[in-house]
This record gives C-alpha cells, sequence and structure tokens, in this order.
C-alpha cells in the first residue's frame, strides 16, 4: 500500500482531529510525577477535537493496580446514556514517570497520555501525539479537573503552557458538564419525597 493511498484511507478519521505537518512535538512532562496521588476521578474541562469523545459530562477514573499498570475507565454521556470504555494505562519509561501509555484493546499499541503538568488536586493537562508515516501528526489534549467547572484563569493557564510547547490550541472545545447538575436535582427531588 503507498503511503498516498493509506493517508486517503485515513481522511475521514484526520477529518475528526487536530493535524499538523511533520513528526509529534515533543514537549517538557511533570517532574517527579507521582503516579499514586494522580489516580481517581478527572473531569474533562477542554480538549482538542478526538473522533472517540464528542459526547458530554465526560469522566476518566484511575485506579491503580497491584502490578503497577492502571485501570482506565473513561465515560461520556451520549443521546442521554453514560457510555463508558475500560482500558490500561502503564508507565512507558520509568525515568520519566509522567509519560505513560494506554490501550483500549488487546491488539492495539499504547497510545501517548503524557502528563505535562499537574497539582494533582485541581487541575492537569495531558498531552497525546500520533504520527502517521513522519509525514504529519495527530494531536490531542486536554484540560482536566478534579471537579466538573474550573476556573478560566486555570484554563487559559493550561493553554499557556500548551502553546510554550509548540502545541496549536485554536481548536480547543470546551467539555460540557451539565450532568451533574441535572444528578443533584435528582437527589434534592429524591429527597424531597422520602420526607413527604
Amino acid at each position: 500500500m503507498s503511503p498516498s493511498y493509506f493517508i486517503v484511507l485515513l481522511l475521514p478519521l484526520i477529518s475528526a482531529q487536530t493535524f499538523h505537518w511533520g513528526g509529534c512535538p515533543e514537549p517538557e512532562v511533570q517532574p517527579d510525577f507521582q503516579l499514586e496521588e494522580y489516580m481517581g476521578k478527572w473531569y474533562e474541562i477542554e480538549k482538542l477535537p478526538a473522533y472517540f469523545a464528542e459526547g458530554k459530562c465526560i469522566e476518566a477514573d484511575y485506579l491503580l493496580k497491584k502490578d503497577d499498570t492502571v485501570q482506565v475507565v473513561n465515560s461520556q454521556v451520549v443521546h442521554g446514556e453514560r457510555m463508558a470504555a475500560e482500558g490500561i494505562a502503564k508507565v512507558m519509561d520509568d525515568d520519566e514517570p509522567a509519560k505513560l501509555g494506554v490501550s483500549f484493546t488487546s491488539f492495539t499499541p499504547y497510545s501517548p497520555y503524557w502528563v505535562l503538568k499537574t497539582d494533582y488536586t485541581n487541575v492537569t493537562v495531558v498531552y497525546s501525539c500520533t504520527d502517521i508515516l513522519n509525514v504529519f501528526h495527530l494531536d490531542y489534549a486536554w484540560i482536566l479537573s478534579r471537579s466538573p467547572s474550573l476556573p478560566e484563569e486555570m484554563v487559559q493557564d493550561a493553554k499557556e503552557l500548551l502553546m510554550s510547547e509548540g502545541i496549536d490550541v485554536s481548536a480547543m472545545e470546551p467539555t460540557e458538564q451539565d450532568c451533574h447538575e441535572d444528578e443533584d436535582e435528582e437527589d434534592d427531588d429524591s429527597s424531597e419525597e422520602k420526607e413527604d
């Protein structure tokens, strides 16, 4: 298969992504990354478009396993239903523990999951890049929070970090996180019914 034909086959996928010519950038990652502190639930605040995450109320849950791999459960609400995908992540290089790989099937290679910066309690900035034949690359970037919302100044700081590493954030889009408000309202209604 010629490279040009391969690229034509990828066009439907590329149209839903952010791509640039040339190889992947090599941004700096979080120094002295502590995997255990990173575990738990993170809410997606903003991201570069991703074909596999087009719903709303997107969350990621990380659980450290005994073999030092990480159970990953990503979920999103699509057409009113919460859907989940489970995968495995692991540190790819012990010298740079903030460079993880993640896979959601047993037959696909690990994709990069690089933690560029996190304070573990409020915000994390994650980057991933897929190189296509060393001709162009597909960018993925996420701003995640421990809560469904994040102050705008923290979002801007995260974007500035990405830009300082040569990552184009012009296509970043916010993720709706209004499902949690609906859940709170349902809980309140249930409480009122019990009181009655």
